[in-house]
């Protein structure tokens, strides 16, 4: 990394959460620095720190102060000797160099330096994946009237093969594939490519919804399971998902992510016998939705009615009846591309850099 792009690592104490995150994002790096009005170090906040706060308290609309760090490694602008055994020791990426009056003068990185930094990726070998694909994705009418959905090219790629291709990273191999609209040409489309990977098509012969169809599925499961759309593709670390949900002895995880709507309008602020005490132009509202994105456990499945119309979301609802444990894993608004609408598909274009020729 360029250090000449530092200052897209420093933030200040008067940031909320949200634009946290979405200054992380764009340094693509994984933490901020956070410095007061006299540019002096007092914290720093990780993309892990924004995690566990949002699992522990769901609370958007912190500010930075509440989250981060206070208590920062940093080194002196002479120690700069000693900044890769220390970011060894400690399997931090970045450090910052402060001067006597402990502000920002550059900041190191780990991948400046010969020996890679970075984390192992983890080994899901074991873990079958079920990706939905049966509907007829309506919203992207035209597109769909020609193709199904999961088919849909994403530059040269079908937005279900980089779902695959995504989760291959980590050494899955095995994958249900659950199908209806246009199943001959998905199937097809995969005996051609002939993937070194297990793909196994689960038919529909009526519409099941976003989960009866798991019922179709032959196989015995015996460890948790991940439960995806075909038209969501996650940028986040899939083992740390996995991990997280048998930490926390979850039956659902729901992998969950920030939405940042901006209100196109200046809004009123009123109060008693009409009078209006503020005004706010264009404000921005932030939520925690659902990506589609499941990891479930094997006796969970088991809820699913068979040869019923039944959504993932209906089996949320069916295990917080029982007084089931449902989680959530946030990521960050960037790292959830969603294509089930033609915008959000040239959102999705944009952020992987694929051009329309």
């Amino acid at each position: 990394m360029n250090n000449s792009d530092y200052m897209k690592f420093i933030g200040t104490t008067d940031m909320s959460l949200v634009d946290v995150m979405e200054q992380i994002d764009n340094n693509a790096g994984g933490i901020l620095f956070v410095i007061n009005s006299d540019k002096e170090l007092v914290g720093c906040i990780t993309d892990g720190d924004i995690r566990r706060w949002l699992i522990g308290t769901g609370n958007l609309r912190a500010n930075v102060t509440e989250v981060m760090n206070k208590n920062p490694l940093y080194i002196f602008d002479y120690e700069s000797a000693k900044a890769k055994s220390l970011m060894s020791s400690k399997r931090i990426t970045a450090i910052p160099v402060i001067n006597d009056k402990k502000q920002i003068i550059e900041i190191l990185f780990a991948n400046s330096f010969s020996e890679s930094n970075s984390k192992p990726i983890s080994d899901l070998s074991e873990i079958p994946v079920v990706i939905m694909a049966g509907g007829k994705g309506t919203r992207l009418y035209p597109y769909t009237r020609i193709l199904p959905k999961p088919l849909i090219p994403i530059g040269e790629t079908p937005i279900v093969e980089r779902i695959i291709d995504k989760f291959t990273e980590y050494n899955i191999s095995k994958f249900f594939i659950t199908v209806n609209y246009r199943k001959s040409m998905i199937r097809s489309y995969f005996s051609e490519l002939d993937p070194d990977y297990n793909l196994v098509f689960v038919e529909e012969d009526k519409p099941l919804g976003t989960g009866g169809s798991i019922t179709l599925i032959k196989e015995e499961f015996t460890q948790p399971v991940f439960v995806t759309n075909c038209d969501t593709l996650i940028l986040a670390d899939y083992g740390d998902i996995y991990d997280y949900h048998k930490k926390s002895a979850n039956d659902i995880t729901i992998v969950s992510s920030v939405k940042n709507i901006t209100v196109p309008y200046g809004t009123i602020i009123s109060s008693a016998n009409g009078k209006i005490s503020a005004l706010e132009e264009k404000p921005k509202l932030s939520y925690l939705i659902n990506t589609g994105m499941y990891i479930v456990n094997p006796e969970t499945l088991k809820l699913i009615p068979k040869d019923t119309f039944f959504h993932m979301t209906h089996l949320v609802e069916k295990v917080l009846a029982q007084g089931g444990n449902v989680g959530m894993y946030p990521i960050s608004e960037e790292s959830f591309l969603d294509m089930g609408e033609i915008k959000e598909m040239n959102r999705m274009k944009s952020r992987l850099n694929i051009k329309d020729e």
